[in-house]
């Protein structure tokens, strides 16, 4: 959020997101990211203390009755920390509390949302398996109703928060025979016996979250744990797609102004030819470049979150959540390369973090939906929303021109 368009309530969040930032020693972001660290409950535990989490939500299930605004502001500030950090916080108390709060019954949110809200519980959302990610619809993990209860069978892949998940937001295919769209229920799974967890994958970067293999086998789930419809996980994942993307499009922007901060301290200090090299062209066009992205990014995930707190049109709100995490994600990713780039050498040492912001923002265009994926809901939402518009509602430029008369010149087919 910019600092203009801020109330007095908004900036007193603000600053009690920063103390907690602050508050964090260096020394557990640096066990994470050597994976001595494998999932850092307490910061969870401490962000429900201080009641950061899931800002959005109401205030009887522990939120604090907010907005998507303000969420994108929390979110934002949580990811100075590190990209991670942004993950692991966005995933439970925004992702899997979304989507109860959204399609479960009151005690589910007493169960689940309370106690995450609070600190007290982590969750994890189980989605991706290893035979794919972007194909939602094809999933082969299984659920079959035995005796009055659901039996969950199958693996989830690259979970963040896996390993120290306490319950589990799980897709499975409970009619096979079904169209696609109506094969899956989507349950809410305790950390049980048959529930298996492997702290498995060498990452890049963004390590220290989790990031596990889930193994379900023959795990009993009680039918007062399906969430939303039997057979309706549609409803719910398509839901999530909003607090997914939108949340990781404002968490990327916080974990790339560190890289800028540090750049532009830098080219402040750093002399070369008797000048501080910011005062070279080819080091402050790319500062100049580095922060239009920044500022412009900001300016994308504040329309959109006021778009999704309007509830505008839901087609739009996918439109423009699919084109602002695209944007975003990738506009940072260069934020955080530019910054390495004008520091030089010392860039791609871990004299400074920079390295390793550049290394974890390599999730950002890849989890939450491929940004290939985002560019094929864009186009497609625009097509329908243009095929909607009214053409008499504005004006037509088509005919603006010499010879908009020729029609032997307007080729279709």
């Amino acid at each position: 959020m910019f600092d203009h368009l801020m109330t007095p309530t908004q900036l007193a969040l603000r600053g009690e997101v920063r103390a907690f930032v602050r508050s964090i020693p260096k020394e557990l972001i640096l066990a994470m990211d050597r994976d001595e660290v494998q999932f850092p409950k307490e910061f969870l535990a401490e962000a429900g203390r201080r009641n950061l989490m899931g800002v959005r939500y109401p205030e009887a299930w522990g939120g604090r009755g907010m907005s998507w605004v303000d969420t994108a502001m929390v979110m934002e500030e949580i990811g100075v920390l590190g990209y991670i950090f942004s993950c692991i916080f966005g995933v439970g108390a925004e992702l899997v509390c979304d989507a109860i709060i959204l399609h479960g019954t009151d005690a589910q949110k007493e169960r689940y949302v309370k106690p995450l809200l609070a600190g007290k519980l982590v969750a994890a959302e189980c989605l991706t398996e290893p035979r794919g990610g972007s194909d939602f619809f094809g999933a082969t993990t299984t659920a079959v109703q035995k005796n009055g209860r659901w039996i969950l069978n199958g693996q989830k892949r690259f979970i963040v928060g896996g390993q120290g998940a306490d319950y589990f937001l799980v897709y499975a295919k409970s009619d096979p025979s079904a169209p696609a769209h109506k094969s899956m229920t989507c349950f809410l799974v305790d950390r049980s016996a048959g529930v298996e967890t492997s702290y498995l994958y060498g990452l890049m970067g963004c390590r220290g979250g989790g990031a596990a293999r889930v193994v379900f086998k023959d795990v009993e789930i009680p039918p007062e744990n399906v969430l939303g419809k039997v057979n309706g996980a549609n409803e719910v994942f398509f839901s999530m797609m909003v607090p997914e993307r939108l949340g990781t499009a404002a968490m990327t922007i916080g974990a790339a102004r560190p890289a800028l901060e540090i750049a532009t301290r830098y080219t402040s200090r750093r002399k070369a030819f008797g000048k501080q090299i910011r005062e070279f062209q080819g080091v402050s066009f790319q500062l100049a470049e580095a922060v239009t992205l920044l500022d412009v990014s900001r300016s994308m995930v504040c329309t959109t979150a006021q778009a999704v707190d309007a509830k505008a049109h839901p087609n739009y709100v996918r439109r423009l959540v699919s084109e602002t995490k695209k944007f975003v994600t990738e506009s940072c990713q260069s934020v955080a390369r530019t910054s390495m780039q004008v520091m030089g050498g010392i860039g791609y040492t871990d004299v400074f973090p920079v390295e390793r912001i550049v290394r974890d923002l390599g999730l950002a265009s890849i989890w939450t939906g491929t940004n290939e994926i985002m560019s094929v809901i864009i186009e497609s939402e625009w097509q329908k929303e243009f095929a909607r518009r009214d053409p008499a509602a504005t004006r037509d430029p088509e005919p603006d021109s010499a010879k908009a008369g020729d029609v032997d010149e307007k080729v279709y087919e």
